[in-house]
């Protein structure tokens, strides 16, 4: 070789090399042109986000949050301008403790449902399981459900040991055992972030008692979902007294919304159209207030006029089982346009979404979009039209309606409803949590 010819390659190594390096993709993903909003951070506006992590692993995080990223710095392109960016949502009341057992009920039977045929379609990557295990029955619960999913799905215990198998089982005082129910919650402590009370019907507060004695040495909240009583359980030493600051009151606009004492007690007063004066105070002082809407566990007698008066839920959430999706409820998308409907504004919509939630599970890694957070992202159009909302006891009309267009966990791309990502197919993550 001639010594023209050497130098002719020591020139283009030096010159090429830091050029191929260039070219090498610098992130995963770029989202780009889409309106942010982050609640934790306090953003909204025109961004572009950056993920980096493995392709096809689960260990994604957010990277940059800035405007104009080159997306020439990334493996994967999602084209967001006219859309809204949000952190994925998180929905903290679903029955997902899907089975066979045909008297299980949601306590791994057949009103449960598997979560990712129906979580990512909608924007939410993380939820909450609201009772349907119990300590007997968690592990199971886990082993089925939580370990085989790439939903992130955490869950309340309930404070009935089987979990939601029935009246016999829910009804029980000598299944309520909060030794065992905090132990078990001690015991995974990465899954489950609460204890729920749900449908005991009868005038005792024993079991609201048990499910705050079992939640306190864990450090987790309780939920609670009052069943009928003759007369009801009276909400305002339910929230003044029993409750600790960060425990739960779902289904928060159901109840009777009547005069009645039997039943169920309403937040709004019917002769008042007015949230009771004890609900506020409450609030205030750190009761968390969650939708819960359900197949029948939202009434637009109390929805409206507290959304009306300023009154707004802490968190929006479906209670998604096989008796309420195809109901009034249908997803957190369809919820999320219902309180919008009513008047509540899009950014506290997001907030009762994504950041509150997380807040509420003690899972503040989650619900936002700070660099070095989990790449958990929803990107949602906002169709402007004429659109109807409807719960048991009437409907209303509103003028946009939410619709996921993409949802990213863990820094990959597990949902896209318009293929707006270019290249479109890359290997997919494995089946982990």
């Amino acid at each position: 070789m001639n010594l023209n010819c050497l130098r002719y390659l020591i020139l283009l190594f030096f010159f090429c090399e830091p050029l191929q390096a260039q070219q090498q993709p610098k992130y995963s993903i770029i989202i780009k042109g889409g309106h942010v909003i982050d609640p934790k951070n306090n953003i909204d506006g025109i961004l572009d986000i950056a993920v980096e992590g493995t392709l096809g692993g689960t260990d994604g995080k957010i990277a940059l949050v800035a405007k104009d990223i080159d997306p020439k710095l990334a493996v994967q392109v999602v084209d967001a301008k006219g859309m809204y960016v949000t952190p994925g949502l998180i929905d903290i009341h679903v029955h997902y403790f899907w089975g066979t057992d045909l008297k299980g009920t949601y306590r791994n039977g057949p009103a449960g449902l598997q979560p990712d045929g129906f979580t990512f379609r909608s924007g939410v990557t993380t939820v909450v399981d609201a009772g349907s295990s119990g300590w007997k029955t968690f592990e199971t619960f886990k082993a089925q459900t939580i370990d085989l999913s790439k939903t992130r799905v955490l869950a309340m215990l309930n404070i009935v040991g089987e979990g939601m198998a029935g009246g016999k089982f829910e009804n029980s005082l000598e299944e309520m055992d909060a030794a065992k129910t905090a132990e078990m919650a001690k015991k995974y402590p990465e899954q489950i972030v609460g204890v729920k009370l749900a449908h005991f019907s009868g005038h005792d507060w024993t079991p609201t008692d048990r499910a705050i004695e079992a939640a306190s040495p864990a450090n987790i909240p309780v939920m609670v979902d009052f069943g009928s009583s003759d007369p009801y359980l009276p909400l305002e030493e339910l929230f003044l007294k029993k409750f600790r600051k960060g425990d739960i009151y779902t289904h928060c606009f159901g109840g009777n919304s009547s005069n009645s004492p039997k039943g169920r007690e309403s937040l709004v007063d019917i002769s008042t159209n007015k949230v009771k004066p004890y609900v506020i105070e409450a609030q205030k002082k750190g009761v968390i207030f969650d939708v819960g809407f359900g197949g029948a566990s939202f009434l637009l007698a109390q929805g409206q006029p507290a959304i009306k008066q300023g009154f707004y839920p802490n968190s929006i959430s479906s209670d998604h089982h096989i008796t309420s999706m195809n109901g009034p409820m249908k997803d957190m998308n369809n919820i999320m346009s219902f309180f919008m409907a009513m008047g509540m504004d899009l950014k506290s919509v997001i907030g009762a979404s994504t950041w509150n939630p997380a807040k509420e599970i003690k899972r503040e890694d989650l619900g936002h979009l700070s660099v070095g957070a989990v790449a958990d992202i929803a990107v949602l159009n906002l169709r402007k039209g004429k659109f109807g909302f409807y719960a048991r006891d009437g409907k209303i009309e509103g003028k946009q309606r939410f619709e996921t267009e993409a949802t990213i966990k863990g820094g990959n791309i597990v949902y896209t409803l318009n293929a707006l990502v270019e290249p479109i197919n890359l290997p997919r993550p494995a089946v982990k949590n």
